[in-house]
């Protein structure tokens, strides 16, 4: 695009100018140009930018016509000197210097004024924008919630923590000598049929074998080394057994098991304690009942039966049908439990002669869905929000 004629880029001599009168003509012409310039918006200054081939038009206008006008080596000042001032006749030298000195005051002065005009619009839009308008209705955003199994897990903590139980955690992945061998299930014992796990294929060279926890009791040997009676302990968390997913099972679930070893403690603390969690859990008018059963590392072992929540104990549903939670028999399986083994206090230095102790263990997945009434443990590790929402 072909550029604007600029007579700062012509001696005096060429322009005709021999006067003085002519050169404070002359450069009144130039402030005027700088004058209009400096007043356009910036997008008519743009379109100036362009026309003009103004020096620095790669920048914004109000920049460019700073370079436009004071550049070292291009600028319309620069110019004045190098083409009117130095070149001109020793009696044009002193008018061209005083005005050439005046425009420049001028100019300068123009250009701040204009940096803090814009700095002062770009602050007020920037302020504009980010204000905040209180009188708009607030964003809504949801919140979000224990999962169901959490929930169920902190109320099985609180009324433990109410009875003196304290909670105790442990690694997930563990040595076949915690998770059978200290809790008196050696190596060819039939029972580990049940306990199917997980094994890690470990490097060559490396300690083990080790594997997934098939239950939370490993953390009460571990305890128990670690502390003298009288020890009270809950142990929640996640366990693993190589089950099948269906309704009822999942090779990955929570359990929380529970420890009491003190001196004089009997199997009616244990029916007390007991007694005490599930009637707070699910409510006073349930009954309890044992039944005998085995564990390696209880003896005497029980199986702990819950009148049904469902049909209240009658074994009928309210359409008069038989009660599909209890099969019809009035009482629902709730975990098993029994006095610790004395076998397994060899294992933690304890004396069984001076200490005894009850054990229990629960699955809090089968809890949350006898209380809540829930048919599938998939659910719970599903992330479904439409099933998570219904358990603010």
């Amino acid at each position: 695009m072909p550029t604007v004629d600029n007579p700062t880029e012509k001696t005096l001599a060429e322009l005709g100018i021999r006067d003085p009168l002519e050169v404070a003509a002359e450069f009144a012409k130039v402030r005027d140009r700088f004058d209009f310039q400096i007043a356009l918006p910036a997008d008519e200054m743009r379109k100036l930018m362009l026309q003009e081939a103004w020096l620095g038009s790669e920048l914004d206008p109000a920049t460019s016509l700073r370079n436009f006008w004071v550049g070292r080596k291009r600028g319309v000042l620069a110019l004045i000197s190098d083409n009117w001032l130095k070149p001109a006749p020793t009696v044009l030298k002193p008018v061209v210097g005083s005005e050439l000195n005046k425009l420049k005051v001028h100019i300068e002065a123009k250009l701040e004024e204009k940096r803090l005009s814009l700095e002062k619009t770009a602050g007020e839009q920037a302020s504009a924008k980010d204000r905040i308008d209180l009188s708009l209705p607030g964003v809504i955003r949801p919140i979000g919630s224990h999962h169901l199994v959490r929930t169920v897990m902190q109320e099985i903590e609180d009324i433990f923590f109410s009875i003196g139980f304290s909670v105790v955690e442990g690694p997930e992945i563990e040595t076949p000598y915690y998770n059978f061998e200290a809790l008196n299930i050696p190596e060819h014992h039939p029972v580990r049929d049940d306990m199917d796990t997980f094994y890690l294929d470990l490097p060559k060279g490396a300690p083990g074998p080790l594997l997934l926890r098939t239950h939370t009791s490993p953390v009460q040997i571990r305890t128990m080394e670690k502390r003298q009676p009288p020890v009270r302990v809950i142990v929640p968390g996640k366990v693993y057994r190589r089950d099948n997913p269906d309704a009822t099972h999942s090779f990955v679930f929570h359990q929380i098991e529970g420890l009491a070893v003190d001196t004089d403690i009997t199997f009616c603390d244990f029916t007390g304690t007991i007694e005490y969690f599930v009637k707070q859990f699910f409510g006073e008018s349930v009954k309890t009942r044992f039944r005998p059963s085995y564990f390696p590392f209880t003896e005497p072992s029980v199986e702990f039966d819950v009148s049904c929540i469902f049909c209240g104990g009658s074994g009928t549903g309210a359409s008069g049908a038989t009660c599909g939670k209890c099969k019809g028999s009035g009482w629902i399986e709730l975990f098993g439990a029994g006095m610790v083994d004395p076998a397994v206090y060899g294992f933690v230095n304890y004396d069984a002669k001076k200490v005894s102790g009850f054990a229990f263990g629960m699955g809090m997945d089968r809890l949350a869905m006898l209380k809540y009434g829930i048919d599938d443990i998939q659910v719970f590790f599903q992330n479904d929000v439409r099933f998570l929402r219904q358990f603010p």
